[in-house]
């Protein structure tokens, strides 16, 4: 029998970046407890296998082929959204790049490539879906990364894109608290099944180096994260606003910063 605290039946949850990773694993877990939801990424492909996939386990999914870079088709998206559902419930901003690159070599259009997709992508994501936010009661997520706030070498791109993620989270927590919305980020460790962990750790050697660093001592599971999105949205969560929540296995208290050294040794 369903908790009823996360009985989303109902509810209208978007993931932007929702059909692939990590945010397709939350994605899923908000269809399985009943939530209408909504994905976008780049690829009609992956939007249409995504869509198909979640509404064989929920009650209806819609999705939509845009670029976070692109304010315009973001707008419109929420827009085709709200026409059929209505206000949203729960908005998840996950779209994100990454590749290790030091960062002396590493070219202009390469850094920026990394801050429009994370940084720009979040703001868009949140600006467009502000309007059609359930006021009070939405509650929404930023997947974050450990990059936020610990540095790692040939990751300066993502340090600085995530960092601005962060302070996005925490300011949208202030202005828009007082109507009732709560803004806060996840941040994931190295999660199986991940295309970013396979750029990061692509070898078995470096991927039990990893796994080396991480306290728990394994890599964490996609139900991982989308476990903390639901307590998040849910009224469980319902004080709890403008925090950097770490769901890594102790990664971020000091075996992130290792990373580095792994692509030390593949470079």
């Amino acid at each position: 029998m369903m908790d009823s605290a996360f009985d989303f039946t109902g509810k209208t949850v978007f993931v932007a970046g929702g059909t692939s990773g990590i945010n397709l694993g939350v994605a899923r877990a908000f269809a399985r407890h009943g939530a209408r939801v909504a994905v976008l990424s780049r690829s009609q492909d992956k939007v249409d296998a995504a869509v198909a996939e979640l509404n064989s386990m929920g009650p209806e999914a819609l999705g939509f082929a845009a670029d976070v870079r692109d304010p315009e088709a973001v707008a419109a998206a929420f827009s085709a959204v709200h026409a059929q559902w209505g206000e949203l419930d729960v908005l998840v901003s996950g779209a994100a790049g990454n590749f290790p690159a030091k960062a002396v070599g590493m070219s202009t259009n390469a850094f920026k490539s990394v801050v429009d997709i994370d940084l720009l992508g979040t703001y868009h994501v949140l600006r467009a879906g502000y309007g059609v936010l359930k006021k009070p009661g939405a509650s929404v997520i930023n997947i974050s990364a450990p990059q936020a706030f610990l540095p790692m070498s040939y990751q300066m791109h993502v340090c600085a894109a995530k960092a601005g993620v962060d302070m996005i989270t925490r300011v949208g927590a202030l202005e828009w608290g007082p109507e009732g919305v709560r803004v806060n980020s996840v941040v994931p460790g190295p999660i199986e099944g991940t295309e970013g962990m396979a750029r990061l750790a692509p070898t078995e050697a470096a991927r039990e180096r990893v796994t080396e660093t991480v306290p728990l001592g394994r890599y964490g599971t996609l139900d991982d994260i989308a476990n903390c999105c639901l307590w998040l949205a849910s009224p469980m969560a319902s004080y709890v606003s403008g925090t950097v929540i770490p769901v890594d296995g102790g990664w971020a208290l000091g075996g992130a910063s290792e990373l580095g050294k792994t692509f030390d040794a593949l470079m």
